[in-house]
């Protein structure tokens, strides 16, 4: 029997959240008595960029008069938040009564379905990377993060001088939210913060959530946690891991065979073939910003080269040394101002295709990470390049959603406008003492 409002524990309200196309947590608060109603947000908030104007995209009926959405929830998937006396829940949205075209959650769940189809339960575990800045002295910008003595694989003060960090972990852990593990970064003041992984949908709701969170409490001390993939030029970019496998019906992880050599099935070759087919279309969708394509670039150890390889961080899809259960598909490219639901999808979407095509597997990667096996292939170097690249993958586009792609694809070519258009502090530094 499904949950009504008087039976959430010590809620005075709900705050109900959905990602919208830029990955942002979009919703609002509900009195606990209006719990059950869901809530509705003009449909026309998909036309918006990062700068607020609004675009006429593809499914966004803005010049329909900005109609309503309706985003509902599971009481009985209300969880306990990280503000006091407030549940939270992640919603599904809906336009009358059909799902939103745009929604990443529903593309995920499409996913999630195809693989069902075919027997099996996708497992996701999901690893992010994050910077934290501060004000600078004047409160003019955002600088890092003062932690003296910071190093790689750092714990307590040395990298965490106020105990941030076990903070976010305390306000995760109330909030059943799972973290698996949280460590210092190779680059000052850098974290990698890892969720455990869970049925594919549920995991990613965590990571959805653990962001918000995340950011929240390092809003309560002054400071900024920032997912961007490239926040600071002179130091590594952050990434958005993305852990995938698979369950047969009694619960066997089917990339494992103990046979193969390596340890995986032909199953697992066949996926790992997808994601190398679709390398170039999938870029967009996991890179979806100007600044990523700062972090995708050689040598970076960001999911540039279109390959993949046994306990290589220089490849795109890793393979974890771990066997049997833990056996997984680590794919490296996206980073976290990609929406998660989407990024998830297409990693999922891409490995089908090489299931249900029967795709060969390329050769594993033995170079270094500066340079690949099949140095002819990689991400796209920009984001325009991303997007005619993405639009030419019509295999991918239609696994992923051709709606949900083609109101991206508009919204990210106006976004790449503004940034074409942008003069900028280098250009001005570089030239104007010459010309």
């Amino acid at each position: 029997m499904s949950a009504t409002p008087h039976d959430l524990p010590d809620y005075d309200r709900i705050r109900v959240l959905w990602p919208d196309h830029l990955g942002l947590a979009r919703g609002k608060y509900l009195p606990i008595r209006y719990a059950d109603r869901g809530s509705y947000h003009c449909m026309s908030l998909f036309a918006l960029g990062y700068d607020r104007e609004m675009i006429p995209a593809p499914g966004t009926r803005m010049m329909e008069g900005l109609p309503d959405l309706k985003a509902t929830f599971d009481l009985d998937e209300v969880r306990s938040g990280w503000e006091p006396n407030t549940g939270v829940a992640v919603a599904d949205i809906w336009f009358r009564g059909e799902p939103v075209e745009m929604s990443s959650r529903h593309a995920l769940r499409r996913a999630v379905e195809a693989w069902e189809e075919l027997g099996y339960t996708p497992k996701v575990g999901i690893e992010l990377e994050a910077y934290i800045l501060q004000r600078s002295d004047d409160g003019q910008s955002w600088v890092p993060w003062e932690t003296p003595g910071g190093y790689v694989y750092g714990t307590g003060t040395a990298v965490d001088p106020i105990g941030l960090l076990d903070e976010i972990m305390r306000e995760a852990e109330d909030a059943n939210l799972p973290v698996e593990s949280i460590n210092s970064e190779y680059d000052i003041p850098q974290f990698e913060l890892t969720l455990h992984y869970d049925d594919a949908l549920r995991a990613v709701d965590d990571a959805f959530l653990f962001k918000v969170l995340a950011r929240e409490v390092a809003h309560r001390h002054g400071l900024l946690l920032t997912f961007l993939g490239k926040p600071l030029g002179d130091r590594g970019g952050s990434g958005l891991h993305v852990n995938v496998s698979f369950n047969d019906a009694n619960g066997h992880n089917v990339l494992n065979d103990e046979t193969d050599e390596h340890g995986l099935s032909k199953l697992a070759h066949r996926c790992i073939a997808g994601m190398i087919a679709h390398h170039e279309g999938m870029t967009a969708l996991m890179a979806p910003t100007v600044n990523a394509y700062k972090r995708l670039r050689p040598g970076q150890l960001s999911g540039y080269w279109t390959n993949w390889g046994y306990d290589h961080r220089g490849t795109t899809v890793r393979i974890s040394p771990e066997r049997g259960a833990s056996t997984r598909l680590e794919h490296r490219m996206a980073d976290g101002a990609a929406n998660i639901y989407t990024a998830t999808a297409v990693v999922l979407q891409s490995a089908l295709l090489g299931v249900t095509n029967d795709l060969p597997l390329p050769p594993a990667e033995t170079k270094d990470c500066l340079e690949s096996t099949d140095a002819t292939r990689h991400c796209p170097d920009s984001l325009i390049l991303a997007l005619q690249a993405l639009e030419e993958d019509t295999e991918l586009v239609d696994a992923v959603g051709r709606d949900l792609v083609e109101h991206f694809v508009v919204i990210k070519r106006a976004e790449w406008e503004r940034y074409a258009s942008a003069v900028t502090d280098w250009e001005l530094r570089e030239y104007l003492p010459f010309h």
